[in-house]
């Protein structure tokens, strides 16, 4: 058996990279057709392929699952043809022993899926984000033309908002904006820094100047009287140390969305933001779905095994390829449709991400068991249903 799961992962592999690769040079020739009117004096065709091939691992990463289903059927498809799957048969490889061939087959690809969500994608994605905004001045993610803003409690009652409007790769920060509010929400100072970093829980500010509102600012304006003194007053420090619980981890997490982010990155983000009592709800969906997606590829080569087995029976195979291909589309839209519902219904998160790869896992091994059992199931509606005889 050994062998012969070598001889299949060959097939799929070899099928899945050939797909992989024209869908990947088909998406990616879209995009480049959708930015070419970008290009000019400054944004060169040069800068265009280069965004373009920052977005190549995340575009990978998407495609993946639909790539692994039409490489398997087409590998499968193409050993029915060959009449391959018919020796299997005969020499004792059942349906449920072919699938599970399949299911290791699948794990390394699960592996490097891992590698790709984890490492490449986040990195290729905060590059392109920064990329997008220096050539393009167009802004990605959580980014927005202002910059980055964070919003925590200073410890002492307040609030702060912090707004950044570079992130560095060294992770320093410049071009940062502090307001700090108490208890009441009422405004009491404005600091300005060139330059931040980040040392053992503390935000370095350096070359601030900060504006210092009395807290007696809002009753002297309210008779509308000249104040018969300054309400607010101008300081200028070197530097001021500022407890926070902003990281640099936490940081570049800001710059990616929630699904493009590590699982480690994304769990450390969702624990910031509710501590600060800030909105979740995305990021813990994103999370669940993440961690559904390795499931997500054995999904794919399960529904690609009944269809596999099909061609051992009959023939066809261009247009049982095609329905296979159908249903994979399909399940990809319904993932989404769960997830947009999921969404604006609040489902709880494990029901959008996990429902629709368990309902096409099952109904994936019922077709399995059905076609590995239709003599049976022949047999049992001529017993029960003897009119079904002459249908027969």
């Amino acid at each position: 058996m050994r062998t012969a799961r070598r001889y299949l992962a060959r097939e799929i592999y070899r099928s899945s990279t050939v797909v992989l690769v024209a869908l990947l040079g088909l998406f990616t020739f879209f995009a480049l057709i959708e930015e070419l009117d970008s290009v000019g004096t400054k944004f060169t065709l040069l800068n265009l392929f280069y965004i373009q091939a920052l977005a190549l691992p995340t575009r990978l990463y998407d495609l993946l699952p639909i790539g692994l289903l039409i490489g398997a059927i087409l590998a499968l498809a193409g050993l029915a043809q060959r009449n391959e799957l018919v020796i299997l048969r005969v020499s004792g490889v059942s349906g449920i022993k072919l699938l599970t061939m399949l299911w290791l087959v699948t794990i390394p690809l699960v592996a490097g899926a891992f590698l790709l969500s984890e490492v490449i994608t986040p990195a290729a994605e905060m590059k392109t984000s920064e990329a997008n905004m220096t050539l393009l001045g167009r802004s990605d993610g959580s980014r927005l033309s202002s910059g980055y803003w964070f919003k925590e409690a200073d410890g002492q009652g307040g609030t702060r908002v912090i707004n950044i409007l570079q992130l560095r790769s060294s992770g320093e920060v410049a071009d940062v904006t502090l307001y700090e509010f108490n208890e009441g929400q009422e405004l009491q100072s404005m600091s300005q820094a060139k330059s931040g970093r980040f040392t053992a829980g503390s935000l370095v500010l350096s070359e601030l100047t900060e504006t210092v509102i009395d807290a007696n600012a809002v009753s002297a304006l309210a008779d509308a009287q000249t104040p018969t003194a300054p309400v607010t007053r101008l300081e200028t420090h070197a530097s001021r140390t500022l407890r926070t619980s902003l990281t640099p981890e936490r940081l570049i997490a800001r710059i990616l969305t929630p699904e493009r982010m590590a699982i480690l990155d994304l769990a450390d983000y969702i624990d910031y933001l509710r501590d600060n009592q800030l909105q979740t709800d995305r990021q813990v969906v994103a999370l669940w779905r993440k961690m559904a997606y390795p499931f997500t590829l054995l999904v794919m080569i399960t529904i690609a095994a009944p269809i596999g087995f099909m061609q051992t029976r009959r023939g066809g195979v261009g247009s049982k390829v095609f329905i296979g291909i159908l249903l994979g589309v399909g399940f990809f839209m319904l993932n989404q449709l769960a997830l947009n519902l999921g969404m604006l219904s609040k489902w709880p998160p494990w029901v959008t991400a996990l429902v629709p790869n368990l309902g096409a896992l099952g109904i994936a091994l019922a077709a399995l068991i059905l076609m590995e059992n239709q003599h049976n199931v022949r047999r049992f509606n001529r017993a029960h249903w003897p009119w079904s005889k002459s249908a027969a």
